[in-house]
């Protein structure tokens, strides 16, 4: 009878110690908790899903149907809490993590042993990436971090992976117009040459995707804005900060930016000549009508004077040409008169 009470006894004390004294437990001020009970995470509601929620905004329309996850009870930073014999916790850090963009959780030797990303281009071209992607898990869906993905981070890596590829390798160089300033059928002022392309230089993909590094950096994030209602894990942004094309191509790829930049010294200078050019021409143009009009002036006041000489004396008008014919005369070396027969 003694044994089994104290079998019995026991046992109490093992049950006392391992679920009532060890189930106590604290969440940290990084950390996040949600609880399950026999599996079953806590619900908000019964109804409430990751499609009312603003994460879910991201998602395309044809996505809202296959990532819809419960809303779960979120335990805070505290405690101690209490939970039951049947109940488990699952923490998870919430603050924000650097990864290499190259790394790969499942094999440490993938891309040059997670060190370089390689993508293809338009172009043909393997190119080697280099940077970092910042990400948190996402609070208002820890459903889908705990239980709806096996391992959610080598989800939206390989999710980030393949919106990068696929971006290198349909992202083209923009033409770029060149333009020059010419004159109207008159000759006299430019024409607007906002719509009067010349020649079209098309850039080379390698050197335009290193010239535009920032606006892929913008395009990943808003591309992965959606990794959120996913997976559970918000990508804070992605850094990526080089570009290397491959090393039997580096010479080609040197020699063919000496040549755009030269071309591109060469447009410029033609058209600071044409447009130095042009400025010269409407002074000249400028100067010219000044002297006719200085040339002009004095006439047009003289023959208003003669006018309103005639109008008042016709006398007076015989008597001032009387008076500048003497002042030629008075100049004059000698005088050819006509002969009066």
């Amino acid at each position: 009878m003694s044994t089994l009470l104290g079998f019995f006894f026991g046992v109490g004390a093992w049950f006392f110690v391992r679920y009532l004294l060890g189930g106590f437990y604290t969440v940290n001020q990084n950390e996040r908790a949600v609880k399950t009970s026999f599996g079953r995470a806590q619900r908000i509601a019964a109804d409430r899903t990751t499609l009312d929620d603003p994460i879910a905004e991201s998602l395309r329309p044809d996505e809202r149907d296959r990532y819809v996850y419960p809303q779960v009870r979120v335990i805070g930073p505290g405690g101690p809490y209490l939970k039951m014999p049947w109940e488990r916790i699952h923490k998870v850090s919430v603050s924000t993590q650097t990864l290499n963009m190259a790394f790969d959780l499942e094999d440490a030797r993938a891309n040059t042993g997670g060190t370089m990303l390689e993508a293809v281009t338009k172009d043909q071209l393997n190119t080697g990436l280099t940077g970092q992607i910042r990400y948190r898990v996402c609070e208002s869906n820890l459903y889908a971090f705990l239980f709806g993905v096996k391992k959610p981070v080598v989800h939206v890596m390989g999710y980030f992976v393949s919106i990068l590829r696929e971006r290198i390798a349909n992202f083209a160089a923009k033409p770029i117009t060149v333009s020059v300033s010419v004159a109207d059928d008159g000759g006299n002022s430019p024409v607007d040459q906002a719509a009067m392309p010349v020649r079209e230089v098309i850039g080379v993909s390698i050197n335009d995707l290193r010239k535009n590094l920032r606006d892929l950096n913008e395009f990943m994030d808003h591309e992965c804005q959606s990794s959120a209602a996913r997976y559970g894990v918000i990508l804070d942004a992605s850094l990526i900060t080089g570009i290397d094309p491959p090393t039997e191509v580096e010479s080609a790829l040197a020699a063919i930016n000496t040549a755009h930049n030269q071309v591109s010294s060469d447009i410029s200078l033609a058209q600071a000549s044409a447009d130095q050019k042009i400025v010269q021409s409407r002074r000249a143009v400028e100067i010219e009508t000044l002297r006719a009009q200085a040339e002009v002036e004095p006439l047009k006041a003289l023959a208003a004077q003669l006018s309103a000489l005639r109008r008042n004396s016709p006398e007076a008008l015989h008597a001032y040409l009387r008076n500048v014919r003497l002042s030629l005369f008075g100049k004059a070396q000698q005088i050819f008169l006509p002969r009066k027969d």
